[in-house]
C-alpha cells in the first residue's frame, strides 16, 4: 500500500486529503474486486484526471496500469500451502479428541475467540465497500447513454431568379444575401424567416447570448447548406492546421493555389530545357508563367506570409520549423494565417481572439482594418469588435437585426431603439385602455352607438404590438468566504524549467505576493510562462528553486486553461457536480450550477449539447463546489459571450478572496485589475502604469518590428 500511496502523492501533489483516503480505501481491497487495470480505471480513473486535468486519459491508464501490477505482486508475496495430498478433515478432528480432550475441535468455537476479529476495522472496511459501491452508481445516475451529436439543418426559400443566373455565370456580385431561411439543431430552432446581407468590403461582427446558433450559422455558411452565390469563395478558420513535415512558411504559401501551380509547371518546364528540349512552344509557356508570376506579385509572397507570422507570434525560427512540431494552439494560428495570406471573398472568424495573446490582437484589429473583401467574425472580445467591425448583426429571439457602426454604436442604438418601442408599446395599451372604457360605458346606449361602433373598428385596424422581450441579465456568484489574514500567498526567487538540461529557464526571480483582496491579472506572450506560473501557484508544479509560501486555511479553486475539455461529454451538468461530490442533494447541484446561469433544463442536458459558453460556467461551478477562498483563473473568457463576461467581472469584485487571473480580455482587466505583472524575458515583473502602459508597451515593440 505504501508504494500506491507514494505514486498517489507524487503524480498528485494537488490532491486533498479526504479523495486520497477515498482512493486508497478503493485500491485497498482485493484483487479479486478487480479483473484488470480497465477495472481500476473505471473505479477511480474520472476522479484521478478531475484532480489534475493535464493528465490524458492514456497517462491515468497507465498509472491504473502500475497499481494493478503492485497489487498483483502483492498477492503473489502470501505464501499459500499446497497439500500434497487429500485430507480427510472428519477423522482428523474425531482422532484429535480422542488423542487429546482438552485439545480443542476444530469445528468447536470457542466463545473467548468469537472477536478475534476487529469489530471496527471490520466496520471501517464494510463502510468503503458500500462507498465504493455507492460511487459506482452515483457516478452513472446522471450518465446518458453515448451521445449521438445532433445535426444542424438549414431550410430556405429559394431565388429562382438567383439561381438561374448563378447557372449561367452571369452573375458576378460579389454581395452576399441569404433570405427568408430557418436554421435549427437537433429539435431547436435557432432562426426563424431570418435575412442575412452581406455587402461586399464590409466587416460584420455577429454577436448574440451563448448557445442562439452563431457558430452553427458560420458553419452552415462555409458548407454551403445556405444558398450564396457559387462563384464567391468562402473559407471558415474552424479547425487546426494537420501536422507533417511541412514548414510553417511553407503551409501557408500553399494557400496561394495559383501561385503553387505556377510554379510547379515552372519547375517541371527548366527540367525540361535542361534536358535539352528546345521546343518553341515550352518556351512560350514558360515567358507565360513568369507573367502571370509577375500579375499575382508571386515575388511578394514570402515577405507577405512571413509579416502574417510574424504579427501572430510566430518568429523567425518558428516559421522554419514543421507543423507538427506545434501545439493546436498554434496550428490554429497557423489556419488564422493561411486564410489571411489567401483571402477568399467572404472569410468567416469564430472567436480568433481566443487563440491570441494581447499583443497578436493588437496586430489582428490593425491588420484586418484594412481588409479587402467580405468579413464576418463572431466576437466577445468588446475591444476587437469596437475597433475591427464597420457592421454589427445581433442575433436574438430567432431572427437576425443589421446595425451600421462598430459594438459601442450598436448598444447606444440598440438601448434607444428598445426604449423607443417600449414607450410605443405602453402608449398603445393606454390608448387602448382608454378607448375600451369608452367602449364597456356606452356599448348599450343607443345614442352613442355609432361612436360604438367607430372605436370598436378603430381598435381592430391598430397594429398589434408586442412586449419588449428584456434579455435575462447574467449573474454569476462566487461563494461567500471569510477573508484570511495575511499574508495569504508568497512566492520568493522561483526559478522554474521543465527540463533539468534545458540552458536557460522559463523564468527566474520571481517574486508575488497575494492577500484576500488581491486582484492581479498576468499577461505577456504566449509561452512566456504565464500557465506555467499558475500551476506553480496551485501546486500542480513543484519548484526546486524558490520559497512558496500560504496561509494554512487556503483553498484554491483553479480553472485551467482547458479545463472544459476534461469535461465528461456523456454527463449531464448535475452528474458532472455529484461524481465530483458524490452523496449531495440534486437540490444543492442544482443551486450551485444556477449560480452560473445553468438553471432549469439545462441542468439535466448533456455536456455535449452544450454551447462553448455554457460548458464555461459549468467548469466554474465544478471548480466553486469546494467554496476556494482564492481563485487562479486560466484564460476564463474564452467562448464566453459578452453579457457573461460583464457578470464574470461583477462576481470577481464581489468575491471575498484573492484573485490571480491570466488573461488577454481588456475589458475584465480594466474592471478588475489592481495589479498587472508580465510575462516575458524569461522572468515576471510588475508593471507601474497598469494595462495602458502595457499596451503602449506593445506598440512601441510593433512599431520598431514593422
Amino acid at each position: 500500500m505504501s508504494q500506491l500511496t507514494e505514486i498517489l502523492r507524487k503524480e498528485f501533489p494537488a490532491m486533498d486529503n479526504e479523495l486520497k483516503e477515498y482512493v486508497e480505501g478503493v485500491l485497498a481491497g482485493s484483487l479479486d474486486d478487480f479483473e484488470s487495470c480497465d477495472d481500476i480505471y473505471d473505479a477511480v480513473g474520472d476522479i484521478l484526471q478531475s484532480i489534475n486535468s493535464e493528465k490524458t486519459e492514456d497517462n491515468i491508464r497507465d498509472l491504473c496500469s502500475q497499481f494493478y501490477n503492485i497489487m498483483k505482486v502483492s498477492t503473489k508475496n502470501v505464501e499459500h500451502k499446497v497439500l500434497n495430498a487429500p485430507v480427510n478433515i472428519a477423522e482428523m478432528a474425531k482422532s484429535m479428541e480422542s488423542k487429546d480432550k482438552d485439545v480443542q475441535s476444530i469445528w468447536v468455537v470457542n466463545k473467548d475467540n468469537i472477536n478475534k476479529v476487529d469489530s471496527k476495522k471490520l466496520e471501517k472496511a464494510e463502510a468503503k465497500l458500500q462507498q465504493k459501491q455507492e460511487k459506482r452508481q452515483d457516478s452513472t445516475k446522471y450518465t446518458t447513454a453515448p451521445v449521438k451529436l445532433q445535426q444542424a439543418t438549414a431550410s430556405q426559400v429559394t431565388n429562382k431568379k438567383a439561381i438561374k443566373l448563378d447557372a449561367k455565370g452571369v452573375n458576378r456580385s460579389m454581395d452576399v444575401k441569404i433570405e427568408n431561411f430557418d436554421l435549427a439543431f437537433g429539435d431547436k430552432v435557432l432562426l426563424q424567416n431570418a435575412n442575412l446581407v452581406l455587402s461586399f468590403g464590409r466587416r460584420y461582427g455577429l454577436v448574440g447570448r451563448n448557445g442562439l446558433g452563431k457558430t452553427t450559422l458560420l458553419r452552415m455558411i462555409s458548407e454551403r447548406q445556405l444558398q450564396i452565390p457559387s462563384h464567391v469563395t468562402v473559407l471558415h478558420v474552424e479547425q487546426e492546421v494537420v501536422g507533417d513535415d511541412t514548414a510553417a512558411v511553407d503551409s501557408v504559401l500553399e494557400c496561394d493555389t495559383e501561385r503553387t501551380r505556377l510554379m510547379v509547371r515552372e519547375k517541371e518546364i527548366m527540367n525540361l530545357l535542361n534536358m535539352g528540349n528546345q521546343d518553341a512552344a515550352i518556351n512560350a509557356e514558360l515567358s507565360g508563367i513568369y507573367v502571370q508570376l509577375q500579375n499575382i506579385e508571386a515575388d511578394k509572397a514570402v515577405a507577405r506570409a512571413s509579416v502574417i507570422l510574424k504579427g501572430l507570434g510566430f518568429d523567425t525560427a518558428m516559421q522554419q520549423r514543421p507543423t507538427k512540431s506545434f501545439s493546436g494552439g498554434w496550428r490554429m494560428r497557423l489556419a488564422l494565417a493561411r486564410a489571411l495570406f489567401s483571402k477568399p471573398d467572404l472569410l468567416l472568424l469564430d472567436e480568433p481572439t481566443n487563440m491570441l495573446d494581447i499583443k497578436a490582437i493588437i496586430w489582428l484589429e490593425n491588420y484586418l482594418q484594412t481588409w479587402p473583401t467580405t468579413l464576418l467574425v463572431v466576437s466577445h472580445d468588446r475591444n476587437f469588435l469596437d475597433t475591427v467591425p464597420t457592421d454589427i448583426i445581433h442575433l436574438h429571439s430567432q431572427k437576425l437585426e443589421a446595425y451600421k457602426g462598430n459594438y459601442e454604436q450598436f448598444d447606444k442604438t440598440k438601448t434607444e431603439k428598445l426604449k423607443a418601442q417600449r414607450r410605443e408599446y405602453e402608449a398603445q395599451m393606454a390608448h387602448r385602455a382608454h378607448v375600451q372604457e369608452f367602449i364597456d360605458r356606452f356599448r348599450y346606449n343607443a345614442n352613442r352607438a355609432a361612436s360604438v361602433q367607430s372605436k370598436i373598428k378603430m381598435l381592430e385596424k391598430l397594429p398589434e404590438l408586442q412586449p419588449v422581450e428584456k434579455e435575462m441579465e447574467v449573474k454569476l456568484k462566487f461563494p461567500d468566504v471569510e477573508p484570511l489574514n495575511p499574508p495569504v500567498l508568497a512566492i520568493s526567487e522561483v526559478e522554474f524549467r521543465y527540463n533539468t538540461e534545458d540552458p536557460l529557464p522559463i523564468f527566474s526571480n520571481v517574486n508575488l505576493s497575494a492577500n484576500s483582496d488581491s486582484r492581479i491579472c498576468i499577461v505577456g506572450e504566449n509561452g512566456a510562462g504565464k500557465s506555467t506560473l499558475l500551476k506553480i501557484i496551485v501546486g500542480q508544479l513543484a519548484t526546486p528553486i524558490g520559497n512558496i509560501v500560504s496561509h494554512r486555511s487556503l483553498r484554491v479553486g483553479y480553472f485551467a486553461q482547458h479545463h472544459v475539455d476534461h469535461l465528461n461529454m456523456n454527463q449531464t451538468c448535475v452528474g458532472v457536480l455529484s461524481e465530483l461530490f458524490p452523496g449531495r442533494p440534486d437540490e444543492e447541484y442544482r443551486r450551485q450550477l444556477g449560480s452560473f446561469g445553468i438553471s432549469g433544463n439545462l441542468a439535466l442536458q448533456s455536456i455535449a449539447s452544450l454551447s462553448g459558453g455554457q460548458k464555461s460556467r459549468v467548469a466554474l461551478a465544478k471548480m466553486c463546489m469546494a467554496e476556494p477562498n482564492f481563485l487562479v483563473l486560466d484564460e476564463p473568457t474564452n467562448h464566453l459571450d459578452i453579457e457573461t463576461i460583464d457578470a464574470l467581472g461583477k462576481a470577481i469584485n464581489a468575491f471575498k478572496g484573492g484573485v490571480v487571473l491570466v488573461s488577454h480580455d481588456e475589458r475584465l482587466i480594466k474592471v478588475i485589475c489592481k495589479e498587472l505583472w508580465v510575462c516575458g524575458s524569461r522572468t515576471v515583473r510588475a508593471v507601474e502604469g497598469g494595462l495602458d502602459e502595457y499596451k503602449r508597451e506593445v506598440y512601441r515593440e510593433i512599431e520598431a518590428t514593422s
